[in-house]
């Protein structure tokens, strides 16, 4: 089963290839839905996010009270940096837990959507693709999603520049322009990447 990565900073269309590939026809397994999941009712990381932090995280309905957690991890490096690496683990576990039932169905593909690259999306990987973009295109996507300029900034300027993402994959698509051109430019690879490994789509 060939496993496809699809990675890039906020605002930079990497979801929006991601559902072209799901329009496709291939299971997309996407990081974020799957940490809102796993921090969301009874979800499978609240037990150990309780344990670690506290019951007054754990919200009536059994989901992660987000504006406690927030209060207290970001305040604090470790307890942020503890945190996430619950986060993560669970959500690679989940991906882990899909990948190999799939691979027992005969699936040819999965991608996997995830913000951050992590060792473990590289590890589980056979292929990366990274979307970048312009900044000031990111920029005024995230602004047109309803964030500040000022917010939108420092979420940019705190996660990876286009060039380290590009340093961890295999394949960039600069998403700079309009849906069409994106479109153009996943349909050559593909072309060039799925299609010579059989995979029909």
């Amino acid at each position: 089963m060939f496993v496809l990565g699809i990675t890039g900073g906020i605002g930079s269309g990497k979801s929006t290839v991601s559902g072209l590939l799901a329009e496709r026809g291939l299971l997309v397994l996407d990081a974020d839905e799957i940490s809102r999941s796993g921090t969301g009712p009874m979800g499978r990381a609240m037990p150990e996010i309780a344990e670690t932090f506290g019951k007054k995280v754990v919200s009536a309905n059994g989901a992660l009270n987000r504006r406690v957690m927030s209060d207290i991890a970001f305040g604090d490096k470790k307890k942020l940096d503890d945190l996430s690496t619950i986060i993560h683990r669970h959500v690679f576990e989940q991906i882990e837990e899909t990948l190999s039932k799939e691979k027992e169905k005969g699936t040819k593909c999965v991608v996997l959507d995830v913000p951050i690259p992590v060792n473990k999306f590289r590890e589980l990987c056979n292929q990366i693709w990274v979307v970048t973009c312009d900044k000031d295109v990111r920029l005024a996507r995230l602004q047109k999603r309803g964030m500040e300029k000022e917010e939108a900034e420092r979420r940019i300027a705190v996660q990876m520049t286009d060039d380290e993402y590009c340093e961890l994959g295999d394949h960039s698509i600069d998403n700079s322009w309009d849906l069409d051109d994106l479109k153009d430019k996943v349909e050559v690879l593909i072309r060039e990447q799925l299609y010579e490994r059989g995979i029909r789509i």
